[in-house]
């Protein structure tokens, strides 16, 4: 058994929205085992299963320090998914990765979502780590 205890938060019958700004304060857990992370999920599966009608990656971190390209405590990855199915899950098109210059389970930081009709933007503590436009089809 893995030496960890995990949380999960789940606002799926009382939070959802399209276009607006939403905001986490959080400190991300550290240890071996551990993948914080902060999803935007829809509230109903409208254009199918995962990944039809959408994910919003916000934050995947790692809760231990480690090198190489996953990065560890130190760094995330925010990413949105869609596409027709698993296999075609377009999410290579709109990711990103921040390094930050310490553990990001020191401090509280506040990771911050800003979704309009021109696009999506991704940012920590007020600096855009992903701007994603909607100035073009999803497949260009």
């Amino acid at each position: 058994m893995n030496p960890i205890q995990s949380a999960r938060l789940r606002s799926v019958n009382s939070f959802n929205f399209k276009y607006g700004r939403a905001e986490i304060k959080a400190k991300l857990p550290k240890g071996d085992w551990i993948w914080p992370a902060i999803w935007f999920l829809p509230k109903d599966n409208a254009y199918g299963q995962w990944p039809a009608s959408g994910e919003i990656d916000l934050v995947e971190s790692r809760g231990n320090s480690c090198a190489g390209a996953a990065g560890g405590s130190e760094s995330f990855g925010t990413t949105l998914h869609w596409g027709p199915d698993y296999h075609n899950d377009a999410y290579e098109k709109a990711t990103s990765q921040y390094k930050h210059n310490e553990s990001l389970g020191n401090d509280f930081h506040v990771y911050g979502l800003d979704w309009s009709e021109d696009g999506i933007k991704s940012s920590i503590d007020g600096k855009v780590v992903m701007d994603f436009p909607f100035d073009k089809d999803m497949w260009t």
